[in-house]
């Protein structure tokens, strides 16, 4: 069993490197007490969370196998794929860090943590990686879907939705700033090493979401022009112009979700800013009703008629003067 993945299936990722620290491994997990926990300075949540998920890893010598099968499970060599990657980051967590005990801070930190990832498994998204206050989420990795970026510009809004909202220590509504970005990457282990399931990725995407989420102001969706085209007229945005952001040589432009839109159907609003048709006629008639295809073509002889009868009788030209 990979004890950093265990952890993170029961929300308590944090502790690996405590875990680690102290010798703790999957061979000796099952022997842990809450004194032992405490010890260890874990606070009493995490002590019962952990014990109750060790509880329910039975009393087998070897830990079952069948929770470590899933069928999304990562490969384990990279591949080049299209991502939408996002960044989310909690706003103001070092004033939080000044003003509060850690422990009470890893409840705050904790709870956000939950939340995330409760709305981002719900879109279809994979938390590849917690980093402190912040959140990396893959859509189209390791399994795929038909709209990932749809489902992580959803999943963006949703967050800066439920966050505020969350009862916590702090005292003030929690906000959260959300960057995405799509993109071609190359995505996998890239490092062979037992002691880490994080799956890399490689390339400009990643980069363009992170410097767009430090571009967001608090409690916004801010998206690359890659995602905005292919979620079209799928939610209402506020277009923010070029931005020049470091690292990149030439201005980005980049838009802000503000909330899904009233199309009627998907087909309607990913279309709704797609290029007309032009120099299709023949075309466009064959998919003319009958009736309309008559009256256009009627419509098409009268001008031509007209053009013909004034071609050949010419302007009226004024009288000479005798």
């Amino acid at each position: 069993m990979n004890l950093d993945g265990w952890l993170r299936r029961n929300g308590l990722e944090q502790y690996a490197q405590t875990l680690r620290d102290n010798a703790i491994d999957a061979d000796v997990l099952r022997d842990l007490t809450d004194d032992n926990l405490r010890e260890l300075g874990l606070p009493l949540g995490a002590r019962l969370k952990l014990l109750r998920a060790v509880a329910r890893l039975g009393t087998s010598e070897q830990p079952p196998a069948s929770p470590e099968i899933t069928p999304t499970a990562p490969r384990t060599d990279a591949e080049r794929r299209q991502l939408t990657i996002m960044f989310c980051d909690l706003v103001g967590s070092t004033a939080l860090s000044t003003r509060f005990d850690p422990e009470d801070m890893q409840e705050i930190v904790g709870a956000y943590h939950r939340c995330c990832a409760d709305l981002i498994v719900k879109a279809g998204g994979f938390v590849a990686r917690y980093m402190g206050d912040g959140v990396l989420v893959y859509f189209g990795y390791p399994q795929a879907h038909e709209h990932d970026a749809e489902r992580a510009v959803r999943a963006g809004l949703a967050l800066v939705e439920a966050v505020p909202k969350l009862k916590t220590a702090a005292g003030a509504p929690l906000q959260v700033r959300v960057g995405i970005a799509t993109g071609i990457v190359v995505v996998g282990d890239l490092i062979e090493a037992e002691t880490t399931q994080e799956h890399e990725v490689v390339g400009e995407t990643p980069n363009l979401a992170a410097r767009l989420q430090a571009l967001a102001e608090p409690g916004t969706v801010v998206i690359s022009s890659s995602t905005h085209r292919l979620t079209g007229g799928l939610f209402h945005y506020r277009d923010l112009g070029p931005v020049a952001l470091k690292g990149f040589a030439e201005t980005v432009p980049v838009w802000q979700a503000l909330g899904a839109s009233a199309a009627e159907s998907r087909f309607e609003a990913l279309r709704a800013s797609a290029t007309p048709l032009v120099g299709r006629g023949e075309e466009i008639n064959l998919l003319l009703p009958a009736g309309s295809r008559r009256r256009a073509a009627r419509a098409r002889s009268s001008c031509s008629r007209a053009s013909q009868a004034s071609a050949s009788h010419g302007s009226p030209r004024p009288s000479s003067s005798a």
